[in-house]
């Protein structure tokens, strides 16, 4: 009987693996030796090359690197097909000019970074000027090595991939998916400058609406100090660290949720004046629709604040109007009784604010549990729509309830100066004119004229072009003749041959740049 089976004789049907060929890396240190360590965990071969191979040793530094192979830069580069370049940028020309000709045909992936957005060229184009014949990647610059070789580490997971080359881009994104990444193709080459700016970017979507909230806040603050301090003595200045601070900050977070919905409300009305939607919206409109998500943050956190501040706050000292205001009266033997003042129960103005302001909240934590991408990317288009917007205008007509709510029992008894000069009446004003634009928006005759544009409808056929947005020209492409450019001298019809005489006319807006109009 035979105990032992050669090593040879496998079953019928199983195939050897085929052995990768090594991925090479260039510099040992941090980034270089998390790129081994992710690379190994993937089921990769790995060689790294140094400079100084006799007096490195990667095992001293993380057992997970004993089984990867160690050896001088040249060497590296002559065994892999591809390979990374884990150095500074300063180090490129004197580690590899020298030995630029071992990278030809070779697929170089350039994971540097600039310390600074001042130069015009990226390090993957100065790298590519030194190694011409070689496929140079950028990618995987946005990973820390950290991340890199930490699954359970924060941050994005993403990969972006510029390079000139399509075969070696995709070699890349196999290569990132493999590690466990998500790739994203930018484009080219120069699309490196923009990968490397990234980096340097400090929340570059988040200045302007920081800034915005910020100055609605301060205005909101002076004119509470205003009305409660100088206008007239409703509190003491010991009280304005919570309770006085308490109303501008929700006075805020209802204005910039009104911020969220309004410039939606205002582009649909854009396209009806226009009669289309190919017409450029203004810049500021641009910004402002690319600003509502991080407006929705903002509020979210005003919102959870004012939440914790109102339940420190709850109180029939802080909130007398909310409460019931009983009185015990004890018979005494003397001339006069004695008064026991006493507040227990909430009065209906207490019990409705805070039953809309808790179901305005929850419905809030909901919309803001959506914009997780572990969330979204579970939700489909329309689903994302019901959550994003219908049901955030839910959310504003319950926050300006919870504000009339609390504002309309004061409003009786005041005449009209005071009812406008209020909180309550001036913080629903711009709320109520999003939600007064939305109701425009959704009846029947408005809302279908609206599909029918954004669905590509024209009111003129044939637009006229008034004006163009800073930056751009606009170029006559003529489908019978030869094309008359401003930018670069090389311009072809994008429209093909026309088998008509009467000349076909397309205007089409190009940047101000020497690029070509195709």
């Amino acid at each position: 009987m035979k105990l032992i089976r050669d090593m040879d004789d496998k079953p019928a049907g199983v195939q050897p693996r085929k052995r990768r060929k090594p991925i090479g890396i260039i510099g040992t240190g941090n980034y270089g030796r998390a790129l081994a360590k992710r690379l190994v965990f993937s089921g990769y071969d790995v060689i790294i090359g140094s400079r100084r191979p006799q007096f490195r040793q990667l095992s001293t530094y993380d057992k997970c690197l004993c089984d990867v192979e160690l050896t001088d830069i040249v060497d590296c580069v002559k065994r892999c097909d591809v390979l990374f370049v884990a150095i500074h940028a300063e180090n490129f020309k004197v580690t590899l000019e020298s030995i630029s000709d071992e990278f030809d045909g070779k697929t170089v992936i350039d994971v540097s970074n600039r310390d600074s957005c001042l130069s015009r060229t990226s390090n993957t184009e100065y790298l590519s000027s030194l190694i011409k014949d070689a496929k140079v990647v950028k990618a995987f610059n946005v990973i820390s090595s950290f991340v890199m070789e930490n699954d359970i580490a924060g941050g994005s997971r993403r990969v972006f991939v510029a390079g000139d080359d399509p075969t070696a881009r995709d070699d890349v994104c196999n290569l990132a998916r493999d590690m466990g990444f998500a790739p994203i193709v930018i484009g080219g080459a120069a699309s490196a400058q923009k990968i490397e700016a990234f980096v340097l970017q400090r929340f570059p979507g988040w200045k302007c609406p920081i800034f915005i909230t910020f100055g609605i806040f301060n205005l909101w603050l002076l004119y509470v100090v205003y009305i409660y301090f100088i206008d007239k003595t409703a509190y003491r200045w010991d009280q304005i660290f919570v309770k006085v601070l308490n109303k501008p900050l929700c006075m805020t977070a209802i204005t910039v949720m009104a911020l969220v919905y309004m410039p939606g409300c205002l582009s649909a009305f854009l396209q009806l004046v226009n009669g289309t939607k190919h017409k450029h919206f203004p810049k500021w409109m641009d910004s402002w629709l690319r600003y509502r998500k991080q407006f929705g943050v903002i509020c979210f956190v005003l919102v959870s604040t004012h939440v914790i501040m109102s339940v420190l706050l709850m109180s029939p000292t802080y909130y007398s109007s909310w409460f019931q205001s009983p009185a015990i009266h004890i018979p005494r033997n003397t001339s006069e009784d004695l008064h026991l003042p006493m507040k227990v129960w909430m009065t209906w103005k207490g019990e409705a604010a805070c039953l809309v302001g808790i179901v305005a909240y929850v419905m809030l934590c909901v919309t803001a549990i959506t914009t997780l991408p572990s969330v979204a990317d579970t939700l489909n288009w329309r689903e994302w729509r019901l959550l994003q917007s219908k049901l955030g205008h839910v959310i504003l007509v319950l926050s300006v309830t919870h504000v009339i709510v609390m504002g309309a029992p004061g409003w009786i008894k005041e005449n009209s100066a005071k009812i406008i000069q209020s909180i309550t009446f001036l913080s629903i004003i711009l709320p109520t004119i999003v939600l007064l634009m939305k109701f425009i928006l959704l009846l029947p005759y408005v809302s279908s004229y609206v599909r029918k544009i954004r669905r590509g409808w024209e009111r003129n056929p044939n637009p006229v072009v008034s004006g163009n947005r800073k930056g751009e020209e606009y170029v006559v492409l003529h489908c019978d003749d030869r094309p008359k450019a401003r930018c670069g001298g090389n311009a072809r019809c994008g429209c093909g041959q026309s088998t008509r005489r009467a000349p076909v006319s397309r205007v089409i807006p190009t940047p101000c740049c020497g690029c070509s109009v195709v």
